[in-house]
């Protein structure tokens, strides 16, 4: 019977519609990833098949409402659901994003925005999300990790480049980057758009992206994230990170680079829309595994 498998670092984000074939089939992946806030509840089915999977792989939990970057602070009550969680499942990582997604009224009402929005880079927010972030490693005992954004906007006031702010924020914090290969290729393909709207320059994509890995230093990254995108319907439209396909050639290249300038890193491959067969995750995560021993593989050694 096929388990948890040592020799890889790739693994698939576990979604409802393959429960029941992961769990039948149990093939070789060296982790599985879910979204932490699906599984806040303190019973029923979908609590039970993460401890079912959790028995035979490792499990990385990853979050997307923590809200790190919100100047309103953190919100107790979803901290101590990921506490309980983390307390039940013993993860291999937990990992939120860059981002704000809460804040406040005037007169003190806490709204919250249901989506990832962008933070300024700038020292100020630089420093709550140091804040927030000691706030979390100490509640869970545990370094946690920050993932970097697709944003589709900016901020006049930004003042740091976001490798380097993200890299502060590491140091600061002592938390590692889960650096999202796939959202910097977005946000490269959206800042060339802006410049050429009816234009895809994919080269342009790949150098801004490049330039941002090779600003990291190594042993920073704690986790990879491979995905797919969707183009464009009309010109002028962005580039949308939606998961849907799967990873992209220039991301494959973008892949290899990351994991020569870095070193290995547990790889995720990320797919949430348009789901295909498990079979197709597997491929794509044995895909991961081949081209990171390919580039670590000693010269003249077949990978």
């Amino acid at each position: 019977m096929a388990v948890f498998s040592a020799a890889s670092q790739a693994g698939i984000g576990l979604r409802q519609p393959h429960y029941q074939a992961l769990m039948a089939d149990l093939p070789p992946l060296g982790f599985v990833e879910v979204h932490s806030e699906n599984f806040f509840g303190d019973g029923g089915a979908a609590l039970a098949v993460l401890q079912a999977a959790r028995a035979h792989y490792p499990v990385s939990l990853h979050g997307v409402g923590l809200s790190l970057g919100s100047a309103s602070g953190l919100d107790p009550v979803h901290l101590d659901k990921l506490a309980r969680l983390v307390e039940r499942i013993d993860p291999v990582r937990v990992s939120d994003h860059a981002c704000f997604a809460r804040g406040a009224w005037p007169g003190g009402d806490t709204v919250h925005a249901s989506d990832l929005l962008p933070v300024a880079f700038t020292p100020a927010s630089l420093d709550i999300l140091v804040r927030h972030v000691d706030e979390v490693q100490s509640r869970l005992r545990r370094p946690i990790l920050i993932e970097n954004l697709s944003a589709y906007l900016s901020y006049q006031d930004d003042r740091l480049a976001e490798p380097d702010f993200l890299v502060e924020l590491c140091r600061r914090s002592g938390c590692q980057l889960l650096l999202d290969l796939n959202n910097l290729v977005v946000n490269g393909l959206n800042a060339a758009r802006r410049a050429q709207p009816d234009s895809v320059d994919m080269a342009a994509a790949k150098a801004h992206a490049l330039t941002f890995v090779h600003a990291l230093p190594a042993g920073m990254v704690g986790e990879v994230h491979l995905a797919g995108f969707r183009w464009p319907l009309q010109p002028g439209q962005v580039v949308v990170d939606d998961h849907s396909t799967a990873v992209h050639a220039v991301v494959w290249e973008l892949y290899a680079e990351a994991i020569r300038h870095l070193g290995p890193a547990p790889t995720l491959i990320e797919w949430d829309t348009d789901l295909p067969g498990l079979d197709v995750l597997r491929d794509q995560a044995r895909q991961a595994d081949e081209v990171s021993a390919s580039v670590l593989a000693p010269a003249g050694a077949s990978a």
